[in-house]
């Protein structure tokens, strides 16, 4: 094959990610990388390589990092440059913003941000969704708790907004299985240092007295996306109950812990690659490439028109290391995947569970339903 007929088509994506200020994490093991997202692109567009070098196709990658207030020119500097494939790690608005600048230009795919609006009636269509929303991650742990009958929920949510979304999230979970949360209370973030000398000597007091006299539960459900104080509620609760959500069980969309359907294979490469673990961002940005790569390798097009299409089609299909093939919903352009339960040392479960049944795939019984979303960016 002569090089011209090698790099007969080129396909040019580009990652964006939004860096937002922030404290230091609880624990040190939660800093994030530098190379955070941007590895797993490139083992991406590696594996994109390797199939596209025997198709005749070149993929080529274009990565960059910036500030909220940057999002809107690096948005048009990749369109410029001529990607039209931009995955975004980066909060809601943001995500939106980058949709907004490309339309007609570029498709975007969010590999970060958790809100349902943007997959209901905020959504956009040209916009693709690899992140589960709040509304999947909710529904995975309210499955895994009805199987194992601990019906009763004692809710503790944050007080910033995006705590308070998960919240809500976890609020219909609860209606849409059968659990019933019996109490309700919010921890407030009063600020400062969360890894001070001190600090687990205060929450060691402040936990078991702000939990103290709870209604009868069998489970605490933290809704902490603020990282607050859900990683001190094992052990420190009044009464000894398990913890999941932000703290103790966590739904995940891939965990570094994970070793089933070649997931252990797929990170030893990550990790030659990037000399660290893997985190969720690394994967939803490797998984957001081979979409891409996917689409091109089953069309042999690279338009944005002919890949959506095929990504939303029933013929799209992807192997993601989850024990099944993941497709997008048509209605408003969310990745189906089941999603991992994990202490961060093994994968404890992974969701849906089994006996939750659905007319078109278990994967739809996570998240918003056909009936339930409110976009109309995807109507034929």
């Amino acid at each position: 094959m002569s090089g011209e007929q090698a790099h007969a088509l080129e396909v040019k994506a580009g990652v964006l990610r939004v860096d937002y200020p922030s404290l230091a994490p609880v624990s040190r093991f939660d800093r994030k990388p530098e190379d955070l997202g941007f590895s797993g692109a490139q083992l991406g567009n590696e594996d994109n390589q390797t199939t596209g070098a025997f198709m005749g196709h070149d993929y080529l990658l274009v990565t960059r990092a910036v500030g909220p207030d940057e999002v809107a020119d690096a948005t048009h500097a990749m369109v410029a440059e001529g990607a039209e494939y931009i995955v975004v790690l980066g909060k809601a608005a943001d995500v939106a913003s980058v949709a907004d600048a490309a339309a007609g230009k570029a498709l975007v795919v969010n590999a970060t941000a958790p809100d349902i609006a943007l997959r209901s009636d905020n959504c956009r269509a040209n916009l693709l969704h690899v992140a589960p929303s709040r509304a999947m991650l909710a529904d995975a742990v309210a499955q895994f708790l009805k199987w194992k009958k601990w019906d009763d929920w004692f809710l503790i949510e944050g007080s910033n907004p995006d705590d308070q979304l998960l919240g809500a999230a976890y609020r219909r979970s609860a209606m849409k299985f059968g659990a019933e949360i019996v109490e309700e209370r919010v921890f407030e973030d009063t600020g400062g240092s969360r890894r001070s000398d001190s600090g687990h000597v205060l929450v060691q007091r402040q936990i078991p007295v702000f939990t103290q006299e709870a209604d009868n539960h069998d489970v605490i459900i933290a809704a902490d996306e603020s990282d607050v104080f859900a990683l001190y509620l094992p052990f420190h609760s009044w009464d000894p109950r398990p913890v999941v959500g932000a703290g103790g069980l966590r739904p995940v969309n891939f965990s570094a812990s994970h070793e089933a359907w070649g997931a252990t294979q797929f990170q030893r490469r990550f990790e030659k690659l990037s000399g660290r673990y893997i985190q969720a961002e690394d994967y939803n940005a490797w998984l957001a490439l081979r979409v891409l790569g996917e689409a091109v390798t089953r069309t042999g097009k690279a338009g944005t028109d002919d890949v959506r299409s095929y990504i939303l089609s029933d013929a799209f299909e992807l192997a993601a290391f989850k024990g099944q093939k993941v497709t997008f919903r048509s209605w408003n352009g969310q990745l189906r995947q089941p999603i991992l339960l994990t202490d961060s040392k093994i994968t404890v479960s992974v969701s849906p569970q089994e006996g939750f049944l659905h007319q078109r795939s278990p994967l739809d019984t996570l998240g918003l339903d056909e009936p339930e979303t409110s976009c109309t960016a995807f109507a034929d």
